[in-house]
This record gives C-alpha cells, structure tokens and sequence, in this order.
C-alpha cells in the first residue's frame, strides 16, 4: 500500500497520536489530526503543514459528526484509533462513574468514530489501526477499568478484522507497553485524585497496594521507551502488503506476554503480587 491519501488518527495532542501524526506527514500522507484543544492543533500544523487539525472529543457525537462532514465522501486511507484515557484505583471502590467514562473514551468513543467513517474507509480500500495495550491481555491490580477496556478493544478489533475481511479492510490492534507518554503522568495524578475520593475503609484496606501502585508508576514512566516505536508499528499496519493483525511493541510487553502464557495463572499471580507489595 503506498504512502499517500488522508489518515485520520484521534486523540493525536500528545504520545502516540502525536508521534503517529508526524510519522505518517513526512511519510507521505496527508492527516486530519483529532485534538481537544485549538493550541495543541496548531502546534501539530506548525511542526508539518501536511497535519491539519481537527477538534475532536470521541465521547461527543456533536464532534465525531463534525470529523465525519470534515472527510465527507472523501476516500480514507486509514482510521488510527488512538483516543484513550486510563482510569486507576481498586474495584471495590472506585466510583461507576470513573469507570463509565473510562469505557466511554476506549470503547464506545472508538466505535463511534469507526462508524462514521466506515464508509469513507471503504471508499479509499483503507485500513484500520486500533491502539491497545498489553494491560489488555495482562490485567495487574488496580487498573482494571484500564486493562478491561483495552480487552474490549482487543476484542472490538478481533470482530472488525472479521465483519469487514469481504471488503478487504485490514485491521490491527497495537498493544504497546509502557512508553513515555503522558499517560502514565496523568496516570499517576488520576490514581492520586481516585484514591482520595475512596471511602476511608477501602483507603485503609488497599493503602500499602496502593503506594506500590503510584510508585510503579512512577517508575514505568521514567524507564518508558519511545512513542515513536508504536508509531511505527501503526506505519507498518497501514503501509505493508501484508500487514500483521497484532503488534506487540516494547521489550516489557514482549516479556510480559510471553510469561503471562507461559506460566501456570497462580505463578503469574504470585509474581504480580510480588511486584504490587501485595
């Protein structure tokens, strides 16, 4: 597939959607950039006029209807659903709200914006690339809300991949590991502001957890590799001839997964207990 015509990709302000943007600019492409803010859109446009900026909330169909008039009956080359947020804290007491909007974000806002532009992607014989994460396939205490809408993901783009195979739309999930984007940064601040609405009990029952959480944290961020590795697993998936269906990126993820299938549950359970201090 050669390097040319529009991509989309969302939540493209900072991390991987930034890294991706300009990756596929001076790529060749041409990309409308999905932004929640005027300012961070203007920084895109001015680093590569080949990045036009779009404002974008993939949880307000008032703007996802307004990127969809933006493309129009343009053919897509591409679709990168990158939007996200991670939402952390123990189930016993994280607030449903939390968790609604941590499944707003990752799933459903991902699934709106796949079908509005389902028919321009079509159109173009494009493809889509849905960013996940090993957390989808590895769950670890405390971001549950994170990790279980990334096996959404994973399983929205497995039923993708399949539905639309007779019209030749490729689909590939992405599943980095920790990379230094900030995520993790707002992560951590997340994790402090769910831990300090919690009920005092569950504060006192998960406190010592819960300082390993934001220290692990903290730590995963400062040994995070680049954005750009997963930016260019999402070049390949849209520019291959054959394209792989699932990219693990990172050296962490790579080890994760293979234990997570290697071991027995329990052993891998006691070495997520090990590490979280549980």
């Amino acid at each position: 597939m050669p390097n040319h015509g529009t991509v989309v990709i969302t939540g493209a302000s900072t991390g991987i959607g930034r890294a991706t943007a300009l990756r596929l600019a001076r790529g060749g492409f041409d990309v409308l950039a999905g932004v929640r803010r005027e300012e961070d859109g203007a920084a895109l446009h001015a680093e590569d006029g080949r990045i036009e900026p779009v404002i974008v909330d993939v949880t307000d169909a008032g703007q996802v209807a307004g990127l969809a008039a933006r493309v129009g009956s343009s053919p897509l080359a591409g679709l990168v659903n990158n939007a996200g947020i991670a939402v952390a804290g123990p189930l016993e007491g994280i607030p449903l709200d939390e968790v609604r909007r941590q499944y707003e974000v990752n799933v459903f806002g991902l699934l709106a914006v796949t079908q509005a532009l389902l028919q321009s992607i079509r159109a173009g014989h494009g493809r889509i690339v849905n960013i996940g994460s090993i957390g989808g396939r590895i769950n670890t205490p405390f971001v549950g809300p994170y990790s279980s809408s990334k096996a959404a993901v994973r399983s929205l783009s497995a039923a993708l991949r399949r539905e639309l195979r007779p019209w030749d739309i490729r689909v590939a999930l992405v599943e980095p590991g920790a990379l230094d984007t900030p995520i993790w940064r707002k992560g951590e601040e997340g994790a402090n502001e769910t831990i300090a609405a919690m009920p005092d009990h569950v504060r006192t029952l998960y406190a010592r957890p819960l300082d390993a959480l934001v220290a692990a944290t903290r730590k995963i961020a400062a040994g995070a590799s680049s954005p750009d590795d997963a930016a260019q697993a999402v070049e390949h998936a849209l520019t291959a001839a054959r394209p792989r269906t699932l990219y693990t990126v990172g050296r962490e993820a790579h080890i994760q997964g293979a234990l997570h299938s290697l071991l027995p549950a329990r052993t891998f359970d006691a070495l997520v207990a090990r590490a979280m201090k549980t």
